[in-house]
């Protein structure tokens, strides 16, 4: 699912990977909402607080949301540089340093969230989990060419208007075919962002912060799961 790059990736491994992460990227723009209002999983809507401040003459509030959109726009260099270094060394593990930091980053936040609460101000966690977000979402897309991104939805309405006009105008069947394959693989990660949001409001109500450590279980489990499949395609071939 992480490993496969290029021609070596098929339409499974990435509804597999756009099932996973965007249901995840839910779950962390939910807690986010709840614990500090703050939307943490895309900058679209920063831009216009930032302006919005910026008119009212807050400039320390203006700041704050200048501050949030650098701070995914720097997890998607970060993971991209990492992703890039490491393909150079060993192609088929490029993804595994830039996973293991945003699990790392979402457990930690979790955790103190859930238990020093008094600790990070809301502006640190806000600006961690947008970090984190971009790393995530940087790291799709280079996974998957571009295919898969899991962290807005803007864009994949955009897409998905767009495709489903075109299956009135493509006759030919393996066109619509290969039409309905990207249709039904957007329709997956906007299902799951929104199942991943539900999910996370109700554990919310029991675990409150701690859902964000369920996020990073989940990355964790995906990430081992990998790697054990590697080791077992490997046994099985020698």
């Amino acid at each position: 699912m992480f490993r496969h790059k290029g021609k070596n990736r098929t339409y499974k491994h990435n509804l597999l990977l756009a099932a996973l992460l965007s249901s995840n990227a839910g779950l962390v723009n939910i807690t986010g909402v709840l614990s500090i209002s703050v939307l943490t999983t895309n900058v679209t809507g920063h831009f216009a607080f930032f302006s919005e401040q910026l008119s009212l003459h807050h400039y320390d509030l203006a700041i704050n949301f200048l501050i949030y959109i650098f701070s995914f726009l720097l997890g998607s260099f970060f993971s991209s540089i990492l992703t890039e270094y490491f393909e150079a060394k060993e192609k088929k593990t490029s993804h595994g340093l830039s996973m293991s930091i945003e699990i790392i980053l979402l457990f930690s936040v979790g955790y103190y969230l859930k238990y020093y609460n008094n600790i990070l101000s809301p502006e640190v966690i806000a600006s961690t989990l947008l970090f984190a977000m971009g790393m995530q979402n940087s790291l799709v897309t280079q996974i998957s060419s571009s295919t898969v991104r899991t962290t807005h939805l803007t864009g994949l309405f955009t897409d998905l208007g767009i495709e489903l006009s075109q299956l009135f105008f493509h006759k030919k069947i393996e066109e619509k075919k290969i039409l309905w394959k990207s249709i039904n693989l957007r329709l997956a990660i906007i299902t799951f962002f929104f199942l991943g949001g539900i999910l996370g409001g109700f554990l919310y109500k029991y675990i409150q912060e701690g859902t964000l450590i369920v996020a990073s279980t989940i990355l964790l489990f995906a990430l081992l799961f990998d790697v054990f499949r590697k080791h077992y395609y490997k046994i099985i071939r020698s």
